[in-house]
Formats: C-alpha cells, sequence, structure tokens
C-alpha cells in the first residue's frame, strides 16, 4: 500500500489546492456546505492527478529506470508492481468521474477533460517542446473551472488568466532547470529536452514571472474587484502583490540556481521563503476580502 501512495505523489497533491480558488474569491470561505463541496472536488483531483502520476510512471518506466533519482521511484524500482498500478488507474478513474457527477455534472465533465488532457500530455503533448508546459498550463486552469462549477459559480476572466499565466510560469521554471543539468542527462531523462532552448526558456521563465505579477496587479486594481467587493476591500487588494513580488523571484532562483534538486516545485515546499510568503499572501487575502482587517 505505501508504494502506491508514493507513487500518487501525496506532496503534488497541493496543487490541486487551485480548485478552491474560487471558494476563496467567491466570499465562500466561511459557508460550511461550500466548504464541503470544496473539499470534495479537491480530494476528487487528488484522486484523478494522483492516478495521472501512477499513469505517467508507467509510461515512462524505462527512462525513469535511467534516471539517477528517479530510478528508485516505487514502479521503476519493482516496489510497486506494475498489474497493481494499472488495475489501480482502471478502477480510481471512473469512480472519481462518477462520485463527481454527482457533485455536479459540469464539475465532472471538466475533471474529465483534465484526465483526457494528461492522457494527451503523456502519449503525445510531452514530446512537443513549449506545447508540454501549456498542456500543464491547461490543467490549472481546469481546476479553478471545476471548483467554480462545483460551487455554481461564473469564473472570474481575470482569475482564470492569472492562474495561466503562474502555471506556464511554474512550467517553464522546471523545464529551465531541467535544461541546467548536462545536455546528455537532460535529454536522457526527458526527450523533449533536445528541443529546447535553455536561453529562451529563461526568457520566457522571466517575461512570464512578470506578467503574472502584472495580471495579478491589475486584478486587484480592476472595476471588476471595485464591483465585486466591498470599497475597504478592494483598497487594500493591490498590497497582497508586494508578496507575490516576493515568491516569484524565490521560485526563479531556486529553478535556476538548484541544478541538483530533483524539482524546483519540490524545492519551492521546502523553502522557508517562498512557503512563508505564500502562507502570508493566502491569510492576507482572506483577512481583506472577508472584512477581518
Amino acid at each position: 500500500m505505501l508504494p502506491l501512495i508514493k507513487t500518487l505523489r501525496p506532496k503534488q497533491w497541493i496543487k490541486n489546492l487551485f480548485v478552491a480558488v474560487p471558494l476563496m474569491f467567491g466570499q465562500k470561505l466561511t459557508d460550511p456546505t461550500s466548504l464541503l463541496i470544496t473539499a470534495g472536488a479537491v480530494a476528487l483531483f487528488c484522486l484523478v492527478s494522483g492516478s495521472v502520476y501512477v499513469l505517467n510512471d508507467l509510461v515512462d518506466l524505462e527512462k525513469d529506470r535511467a534516471h539517477p533519482k528517479k530510478c528508485k521511484r516505487p514502479l521503476p524500482s519493482g516496489e510497486l508492481s506494475e498489474k497493481t498500478a494499472r488495475t489501480f488507474v482502471i478502477v480510481a478513474v471512473p469512480v472519481a468521474l462518477a462520485l463527481g457527477y454527482f457533485l455536479d455534472p459540469l464539475y465532472a465533465a471538466i475533471l474529465a477533460g483534465y484526465f483526457v488532457n494528461n492522457l494527451a500530455y503523456s502519449f503525445k503533448v510531452k514530446n512537443l517542446p513549449y506545447v508540454d508546459v501549456l498542456s500543464i498550463a491547461l490543467g490549472f486552469i481546469l481546476r479553478v473551472l471545476a471548483g467554480a462549477a462545483a460551487l455554481n459559480i461564473n469564473p472570474s476572466l481575470w482569475v482564470v488568466a492569472t492562474t495561466g499565466l503562474l502555471a506556464m510560469f511554474l512550467g517553464f521554471g522546471k523545464r529551465a532547470h531541467e535544461l541546467s543539468a548536462p545536455p546528455e542527462q537532460a535529454e536522457k531523462q526527458r526527450a523533449v529536452l533536445a528541443r529546447y532552448n535553455a536561453g529562451l526558456t529563461r526568457a520566457l521563465l522571466y517575461a512570464l514571472g512578470v506578467a503574472s505579477v502584472s495580471v495579478y496587479l491589475a486584478y486587484t486594481m480592476s472595476a471588476h474587484v471595485a464591483q465585486l467587493f466591498t470599497p475597504a476591500a478592494a483598497g487594500k487588494l493591490p498590497y497582497t502583490t508586494v508578496l507575490a513580488l516576493i515568491a516569484i523571484p524565490r521560485f526563479i532562483q531556486l529553478a535556476v540556481t538548484r541544478p541538483d534538486a530533483e524539482s524546483p516545485t519540490e524545492e519551492m515546499l521546502r523553502d522557508p521563503l517562498f512557503m512563508g510568503s505564500f502562507v502570508v499572501w493566502l491569510v492576507l487575502l482572506a483577512a481583506i476580502l472577508y472584512g477581518w482587517l
């Protein structure tokens, strides 16, 4: 059981908190029913996204066996059998979709779209340079749309745009990190890296970092925010951008200066500065939107 749980990548489930973005910005954080619905929506995404990690490990089995660190994962090492992994995916995904339908049919459709997008990524898109990161970003956007569907909220285009930019930023950060390894090692662990340009990838990383902060700042100062929230909240919201100005450069630093790390996203979860700024941003955002500050 433990090898299977490890393959589901519980540490990566933090990404599924994007499903809860509409809960926060829809001002339903204090509503018990909305909290329960969102918790269920996040849990089902964890089940499906975990199944996707299992599927990816099955697809990349031979490449992972050649990787100095990934070879220690349960599937490449033989700790988890291929049959058990396949059976889990075959059972878990339909069950998650069925439960999602009872939660909300549109939510279930988006959850299915998320899984299909990941299937396309695993079997084709991951071999297309730059397009592979767009597919990853689409997964984050679908998380936000699913959370909105579960709560019957019309998602803000501002929030969707910021989510997409941030997801592309994180994706190109991971590619920039991988390209910092010696070319022969990088290409061995991810074939598509042979078709990436390291300079262009870093330029995209920096540009998307600036764009993510800029669009978020524009959102906090937009007419949409002025109409949606109280004047006091709308006036304070732009100050939360300061935390983004700490977290974004820190992630860039983690991505380009730590080539020995397995992943910059793994590093950011262990980094006190990044996680500290994120937690403070989250608390400050909630305090402002809900009138606690």
